[in-house]
């Protein structure tokens, strides 16, 4: 019967992820759930999320409290069939022991450090894991926000291959220097990254601003893009969220800065008060506010976006264009004809 016992521990989500807080459960002791469904909230000191069930299973004991603060693979909770009994588990329970990490899966802090490069006449925070010879990929976040948004996507993609994700002029740990603020100046420091990083062909992966970006770099250098992925992007429409664009220039209060951030998920829940104190950290950085206010004029002028139609058929290389729609999010993906 032990063998049907099975935990739920606390999940590492990132590389730097060392512990979380029990927010609240979402079953209840005794519950059955299906593969998938959401069991409880954590969270962490960048992000509050749902933990969702690896397997179906019924909830047999909640060992972790709301409110209990415990390191990345403690136990949780434990699932166990009807027929398990009472000492069964507490044997369970009791001899539990968090997982030592290998030597393979140890992470060094120094690889997950962000780093600073000079390109373009800025200084530039970058984020860079993996190794190997498969082409790099180059990460570009959206509007307000920096190379954290990455922080699921990148380690998954770090197999084989660079991955780097930056933070965009204005943003992040990056110079507040903006010049104009528009796409042609965003586009020529991620040209000149790729130059400071002795990168001669990449995957270009962006999200919304930082999509437009990416994509105006291809049409400027085709020959460096081996693909180009656009999630949510700017520069495909007129049409844009003014009051989130607005609302996040202005925000420097909590009040204002936990309305804006609603704006960008559908549980008001996952907005954390590490979220929301990392975003007014962020917005009281010198040269922050002015930076955020050229950018957002430059290309959000009147609620509208002033680059709304990037003409993708300059690009006759990459032959595939693939719409899919995933969280309500829209991705366009570029590729060409050979195998990356």
């Amino acid at each position: 019967m032990s063998s049907e016992i099975t935990a739920i521990t606390m999940p590492k989500w990132g590389l730097t992820m060392t512990e979380g807080k029990v927010v609240g459960w979402l079953k209840q002791q005794g519950q059955r759930f299906a593969e998938g469904e959401e069991l409880l909230e954590i969270e962490t000191t960048k992000i509050t999320n749902v933990l969702e069930a690896p397997a179906g299973g019924t909830l047999r004991r909640i060992v972790a409290l709301a409110g209990a603060t415990l390191p990345v693979g403690a136990l949780l909770a434990v699932v166990a069939p009807g027929e398990a009994s009472e000492s069964e588990i507490d044997t369970f329970v009791a001899g539990f022991a968090i997982p030592e990490a290998s030597s393979e899966t140890a992470i060094d802090a120094d690889a997950v450090t962000p780093r600073e490069l000079e390109a373009a006449g800025l200084r530039l925070r970058y984020l860079e894991l993996g190794e190997g010879d498969g082409v790099p990929v180059l990460l570009l976040h959206g509007f307000g926000a920096d190379l954290n948004t990455w922080m699921f996507t990148q380690p998954a993609l770090a197999d084989g291959r660079r991955v780097t994700a930056l933070d965009l002029p204005g943003h992040g740990g990056s110079a507040k220097e903006v010049g104009s603020g528009n796409a042609g100046h965003l586009t020529d420091a991620v040209e000149s990254v790729t130059g400071a990083l002795g990168i001669e062909q990449v995957h270009l992966v962006g999200h919304s601003m930082g999509g437009a970006v990416a994509a105006s770099l291809a049409l400027r250098r085709p020959e460096l893009v081996a693909t180009l992925t656009l999630i949510a992007s700017a520069g495909l429409g007129p049409d844009i969220n003014a009051a989130f664009i607005d609302g996040f220039v202005r925000a420097s209060r909590r009040r204002e800065a936990v309305e804006v951030l609603n704006l960008l998920v559908h549980d008001p829940a996952l907005v954390s008060r590490t979220m929301v104190e990392d975003v007014l950290r962020y917005k009281r950085l010198d040269g922050v506010a002015a930076a955020l206010a050229k950018i957002a004029e430059a290309w959000f002028a009147g609620g509208r976006q002033s680059l709304a139609n990037i003409n993708f058929s300059t690009l006759p290389s990459m032959n595939q264009f693939v719409f899919s729609y995933g969280s309500g999010l829209l991705s366009s993906v570029f590729c060409r004809p050979t195998d990356h």
